[in-house]
Order: structure tokens, then sequence, then C-alpha cells
């Protein structure tokens, strides 16, 4: 129960147009049956948001109204409902992003994630969590150990994203795996693929500052537009790898993944490419190669902590760039402006409407 009352209004940074992005202060939502109100503490940007906020659309979802986006949150429990059991008072949490329906043949089946009736922070016209405070299922609000820091916690959402795509490419032990882009989902994918008992991981970018915090992971690295060495150990027609995780979205980088994957290998499509990929048919039909998409995750979060609570993922120096609520919209642009940006992240406790 609550012994906290919601603030008057929960200053919020909402997109109301292209590149229109207002500090505004929102009335706090209903505390409902089954959820909890969260003072948001961190919360991480993605090229979903700043794509939201150059051009008011990602695909088919079509920026319609106000919204509030962000939806890589992490916080404090201010206030639960009544019926909630397992949450307290001051519980330091990660929010997970998606609320499926729960009641239907994927939620059933446990493939929430592709549920047709899922509401999805930052998604149209569901608000996400560039705001102060948020009430969210309390199902999906994942308590976090001592270890594991509030932007740790926010960073759960792109480590799920990597946990997710390990898991459908069955990384396992002995795998060698190339992952082409080293951002902030690059980087933590690698490193749960060597998690998951990859014997060799190669993380491919085009900027040596990205590859050089992925060598400080204790990972190798390899730059876009140098002749790669074959590993002595290559198969046919010199292909290196068991698994590609296609993490850039970059035009050509899937078609060069496919190219060095062996036998059978297995790809996955993390990154959404501009434009349609060209698949090379041929290719992936005399050597068996799997191509498959992933949307989301489902049932990622307790893993994701867990790895970094362990330590086996590990997030220093991922976070580049900090954040109060009154300056989102730099937040949004900062991979755009600064030549060593990783990661941002939102601090939205730390500014107050103006």
């Amino acid at each position: 129960m609550s012994v906290q009352a919601a603030a008057a209004v929960a200053p919020s940074a909402v997109l109301h147009g292209r590149g229109d992005l207002r500090v505004e202060g929102l009335p706090p939502a209903a505390l409902l049956p089954g959820t909890a109100r969260i003072r948001l503490t961190a919360v991480g940007v993605c090229g979903s948001d700043t794509h939201y906020y150059r051009h008011g659309r990602i695909g088919e979802f079509v920026l319609d109204g106000p919204l509030v986006l962000g939806h890589e949150p992490a916080g404090v429990v201010t206030e639960v409902a009544g019926d909630v059991a397992g949450l307290v008072l001051g519980d330091r949490v990660a929010l997970e992003p998606g609320r499926a329906c729960g009641t239907c043949d994927r939620c059933l089946a446990g493939q929430y994630n592709v549920c047709p009736a899922m509401a999805f922070m930052a998604t149209p016209p569901h608000d996400g969590a560039f705001s102060t405070e948020i009430v969210w299922d309390a199902r999906l609000a994942h308590p976090l150990p001592d270890a594991v820091s509030d932007e740790q916690g926010a960073l759960c959402e792109p480590l799920s994203v990597g946990v997710w795509a390990c898991e459908r490419a069955g990384v396992g032990l002995g795998d060698e795996v190339l992952v082409s882009g080293a951002g902030a989902v690059g980087l933590l994918a690698a490193q749960v693929a060597r998690a998951r008992g990859a014997t060799r991981v190669v993380v491919r970018d085009l900027a040596e500052h990205r590859l050089a915090l992925a060598r400080s992971h204790g990972l190798e690295t390899e730059l876009v537009g140098t002749e790669p060495a074959v590993a002595s150990r290559a198969g046919e027609n010199g292909a290196e790898f068991t698994v590609l995780l296609e993490c850039s979205g970059a035009p050509g980088a899937l078609g060069m993944g496919l190219g060095r994957l062996r036998s059978r290998g297995r790809a996955v499509m993390i990154g959404l490419p501009a434009e349609e990929p060209v698949l090379p048919l041929a290719q992936l039909h005399h050597r068996e190669l799997q191509v498959q998409t992933i949307f989301r995750y489902a049932n990622t979060w307790p893993t994701a902590i867990d790895l970094l609570a362990s330590g086996r993922v590990r997030t220093d120096g991922l976070v580049t760039h900090r954040f109060d609520l009154q300056d989102v919209d730099k937040a949004l642009m900062v991979a755009t402006t600064e030549p060593g940006a990783v990661k941002a992240m939102v601090l939205p406790s730390e500014g107050e409407v103006r």
C-alpha cells in the first residue's frame, strides 16, 4: 500500500511532432489494480527514440498525437496497489516495457513478445518513460540486487535484446560468433554470446572508439574496411563463424556476414535496415544457412539482471553521455553530434520543469 502521495504533476518530455519536444507537467497516472508507481531514475536512449524524434514514425508505427518517448527505464517503487505482492516501497527495479494481453494464443504459448495487443512504452499511442514517474504493471517491475546500479537496470532492455538474439541463434559451447555493429546492443550481445559458451567472439565496426571499448571488455575486434584475417581453423571458402549477430542495420552488413558463415551457420538480424536487404538465396540454399529475425524479447529480464550482477556482462564505459529531463532533445541527438557517443542516459530525477 502507499505511504506516499503521487506528485501534483509528472514532468515529462513530450514529443508533439518531428523535432518538437516539450517538457511538460502531466497529470500523474492512476494507480490501478496490479500496478506500481515508479519514480524513474535512469532511462536509456534508443535509436528508435531518435527516429521518432527526427521522422515522426518507425515503419508502420506513426506518431498520431503527443507521445512521451523512452522505453529503457529503471527506478524506485514509491507506491503499490493493494493486490500487489513481491514489491515494497523503496525497491529499486528495472521495468520491462512491453505489457502483453496475457490471454491470446501467443501469450499462452509464452511468446508474448509477438502479442497482437502488446502495449509497448513509447510506441503510439502508449507513453514511455522520459518522465519523473510512471505507473506500470507490477509483474514487469524486476527488483535489482545491490550489485546492479540504476543505470545498469536501464541497460537491461538493450541487454535483453542480446539475450533474446543469442537464444534465437542457439549460441552455445564451441560456437564462433561474429557480431556486426559495436553499438550498445552489439557490445552487450557479444558478451552474452561469450557467457553462453562461445569460444570466439569477434565484434566488427567502423568506429575505432567503439572497438576500443569492445577490447576493454576482452572481445576480439575487426575494423570495417580492413581485410579480415582468416582464422587458421576456418572452414570451407575461408568461412570462420558458426553464428552471425547482425546489429548494425548497415547496407551490405548482412550479406558480408552471411559470406563468412560456415555451412549450417545461423544468422540473426537484430538491427533494422533502412532498406530491404538483398538475400543471397543461392548461398543460403547450398550451405543451408539459417536467417532469423527477432522482435523485442520474452522472459529475459531475470537472465539479464543475473548476468549483470555476476559480472559476466560488464557495462563500464558503455554510458558515455548523461542528461537531465530538460535536455532530452540533446540526448536524442547526441549519437549524431558527438563522434565518441555510445549510449546516452536520461536521469529524470535530476531536473524539474522550468
